[in-house]
């Protein structure tokens, strides 16, 4: 990168410069005596018994606590595919708000691979240092068969957060705006904009939170998908059998006529007049950044309820109310994996931090809301064991 690019005078470049994680001792380390137990000889009494039992290692190492963040810089924020280098700033980020919001400790992982096999790989030879994997900003459909296989393979949570924390939120605010609108989720005619991994995510989130899936038409930049469309990835023709019930085709105008919701996931814009199609009294999350899908303002011409993925707009839909209470019940029920059921307990949490006092321009509680971390660390803590996932 050109010295040109950087300004020292910016105030993000400043607060980036050495970066913005350190590691901090949590022992004493100022006497003779210290330094036996927290090093040999003491440390091997500790190796021995962890060897005896393994899982030991959940409360005599950092495991218990922490997580890593694991991407391959293909897909990071709107910037694309920028490889491993570049994306680390965005995986420090991450790690900071896994702190912050849910005590919860990560280390940024990026690795210098886009291969599945190879990443797949990578994070199960790493897994025995950490109690879940946060997997980050790798493209569609790549993404999709690493989570499944890391799923599979480990025993410990794998949470694909694009995917996930994004559906999370989209639930609890769907949830919010229904009851504010006096509907029900079941009865909403829901249009999701963008058929990659958060699109994808969205709608299984929604059927499994209560929309039916009938109900649900997807599109991409080609259009609705159904089983009218060729040459579907797996993915999408997983989509094509679950929703459009009604065999729509067409494009995005042609499925919002008469919905009810639009949830844009896409990045791709979406004319006025297709929103003015929608009907009365409608819900438009436009959620791609830092640009909508639809300009809040005149989104609002037309719907009642508008959410972005913004923070200078209302309702903003942020991952970040999602994943450090996710990981914080999971890690403390030591939970083996994420269910759906625990997605959806973290949904009706988040949703339920603001149910006593909701208003058109506040359908989710702010990012810097104190009560959302550990209303959804209970919660997922709760599902998992209801669930069976934990040990």
């Amino acid at each position: 990168m050109s010295s040109s690019t950087v300004d020292p005078a910016d105030p993000v470049f400043r607060l980036h410069q050495g970066g913005k994680l350190a590691v901090a001792s949590t022992v004493p380390l100022t006497s003779r005596e210290d330094l036996s137990l927290a090093y040999t000889p003491g440390v091997a009494r500790v190796c021995a018994a962890i060897a005896a039992e393994p899982r030991l290692a959940d409360d005599y190492t950092w495991a218990g606590h922490t997580v890593a963040v694991v991407t391959d810089g293909s897909a990071v924020l709107g910037l694309g595919n920028i490889g491993p280098h570049a994306a680390l700033p965005v995986m420090e980020g991450k790690a900071v708000l896994f702190k912050q919001f849910g005590g919860v400790d990560a280390v940024p992982i990026c690795l210098n691979t886009q291969d599945v096999d190879e990443i797949v790989a990578a994070v199960r030879a790493l897994a025995p240092s950490f109690g879940g994997i946060n997997l980050e900003d790798i493209s569609a459909p790549r993404c999709f068969e690493v989570e499944r296989r890391l799923d599979a393979a480990l025993d410990i949570p794998v949470f694909h957060d694009d995917q996930h924390g994004t559906a999370i939120v989209v639930l609890a605010a769907l949830r919010n705006a229904a009851v504010l609108l006096s509907r029900k989720l079941g009865d909403l005619r829901v249009v999701i904009s963008g058929a990659g991994a958060a699109g994808v995510a969205v709608t299984k989130m929604l059927v499994a939170g209560g929309v039916h899936p009938e109900q649900v038409v997807v599109c991409d930049s080609r259009g609705i998908i159904g089983p009218h469309r060729e040459g579907l990835t797996s993915a999408k023709a997983e989509l094509a059998e679950l929703t459009n019930g009604d065999g729509r085709w067409g494009d995005v105008a042609a499925a919002l006529r008469g919905a009810d919701v639009l949830i844009g996931v896409s990045g791709g814009q979406i004319p006025e007049a297709a929103v003015a199609g929608m009907a009365p009294g409608g819900i438009v999350f436009a959620l791609a950044n830092p640009t909508p899908e639809v300009q809040p303002e005149v989104a609002a011409r037309h719907v009642a309820v508008v959410a972005t993925g913004r923070s200078d707009h209302p309702n903003q839909i942020n991952n970040v109310l999602a994943f450090p209470g996710v990981f914080r019940g999971a890690l403390d029920a030591r939970a083996t994996r994420v269910t759906d059921g625990m997605k959806v307990a973290a949904a009706d949490a988040i949703a339920g931090v603001v149910a006593d006092s909701l208003t058109p321009e506040a359908i989710v509680p702010s990012p810097l809301d104190p009560r959302v971390a550990p209303a959804v660390a209970e919660a997922v803590a709760e599902a998992a064991r209801r669930d069976g996932v934990t040990r």
